[in-house]
C-alpha cells in the first residue's frame, strides 16, 4: 500500500493539491495522511501572548486544527468515494517542514504531494516558502502541484536529469507506478553540448532503463548553456504534463532552485513538479 502525505492549511491551493492526488493515484490502494502543522497560528493570533495565555492558546488553535480537519476529511470523502483509499488525519503543534519530516519517517512515507504555494499564495513566486523547506529537508519525493492545475492523465513525462547521480529504485519505482497507471510516456531528457557520456553515467543511465523497462520511455540529448529555458521549452514543445528532476546537493535543480534569493528562482514551472529526492530511506 502506497503511503501519501499531504500537507494543509485549508486553502483552495492546498485542496486543488488533494484533489490532484486522488486522482492520480485513483488506481492504487494507498493511505492518505492529511497534516496540519499549526504552531505558526499560534504566534499569529490576535490574543496577546503571556505565560498565562500561551496554554489557552494552544489548546484553541489546536482544537480548532483538529476540528477544521474533520471537515476537510468529510468533504474528501464525499469528493472522492474510493474504496481503495484510506484516510488519516494529523494534527501537530509544529512547524511544517519538521512535522513532516518527522512523518515521513516514522510512517514510511512514499511521497509528498502539496501545493507549489499555500495561504500567502504570492503569485510572483514559483513555490512558497513552506514548499521550498519540503523540497530542501524532507528526505523524501515530492509533488508540488500548481495553483488552480486541474488534474489530467499525464500523457507525457519529462524527465530532466544529467546521468552524473545514482538513481534510488524505490524512487524510480514509484515513477513507473506512476506512469503505468496512466499510460504515461516518459520522456528522459539529457542536457549536455556533448553526447559523451562516462562510465558512470552510461551505468546510471542503464539503472533508469531497467527500472523504467514496463514504460514507453524515450531517451533525448538536447544542448543549451541555460538549463531552465532548455527545460521550459521543452515542456511548451512538447506538452509534458509533469516534470520530475533529482533533488541533491550539487544537482542542478539545486542550482536552480535555492538562489540566495526566492525570487531570483528561472524555473517557471505551471504543472505539476516531481522531485526525486535521491536520499537513501529503509
Amino acid at each position: 500500500m502506497k503511503k501519501i502525505l499531504i500537507p494543509i492549511d485549508f486553502s483552495e491551493n492546498a485542496n486543488n493539491a488533494i484533489k490532484y492526488a486522488l486522482e492520480l493515484f485513483k488506481e492504487e490502494f494507498c493511505k492518505f495522511y492529511f497534516l496540519h502543522a499549526y504552531q505558526e497560528g499560534i504566534y499569529r493570533s490576535d490574543a496577546p501572548i503571556s505565560k498565562e495565555t500561551i496554554n489557552e492558546i494552544i489548546r484553541t488553535v489546536g482544537k480548532e486544527s483538529q476540528l477544521n480537519l474533520k471537515l476537510a476529511l468529510k468533504k474528501i470523502k464525499n469528493f472522492s468515494p474510493n474504496l481503495k483509499h484510506t484516510y488519516k488525519i494529523l494534527s501537530a503543534n509544529n512547524i511544517l517542514v519538521d512535522e513532516a519530516e518527522k512523518v515521513v519517517d516514522e510512517e514510511n512515507i512514499d511521497i509528498v504531494v502539496m501545493g507549489t504555494r499555500g495561504k500567502t499564495n504570492d503569485k510572483k513566486l514559483t513555490f512558497g516558502s513552506h514548499t521550498l523547506q519540503v523540497l530542501k529537508y524532507v528526505k523524501c519525493p515530492v509533488l508540488a502541484i500548481p495553483e488552480n492545475y486541474e488534474f489530467k492523465e499525464p500523457n507525457d513525462i519529462l524527465f530532466a536529469t544529467d546521468y552524473s547521480m545514482s538513481y534510488q529504485q524505490r524512487e524510480l519505482e514509484l515513477l513507473s507506478k506512476i506512469a503505468t497507471d496512466n499510460k504515461s510516456k516518459i520522456d528522459v531528457l539529457y542536457i549536455s553540448d556533448s553526447n559523451y557520456l562516462s562510465l558512470r553515467q552510461e551505468q546510471n543511465k542503464s539503472v533508469i532503463k531497467e527500472n523504467l523497462k514496463n514504460t514507453k520511455i524515450h531517451f533525448i540529448v538536447t544542448n543549451d548553456k541555460n538549463i531552465s529555458n532548455e527545460i521550459y521549452n521543452y515542456i511548451r514543445n512538447y506538452e509534458a504534463d509533469i516534470l520530475v528532476m533529482i533533488n541533491r546537493r550539487h544537482s542542478f535543480l539545486e542550482n536552480i532552485l535555492f538562489q540566495d534569493t526566492v525570487d531570483k528562482i528561472s524555473l517557471s514551472i505551471d504543472i505539476p513538479f516531481l522531485a526525486l529526492q535521491n536520499m537513501r530511506r529503509n
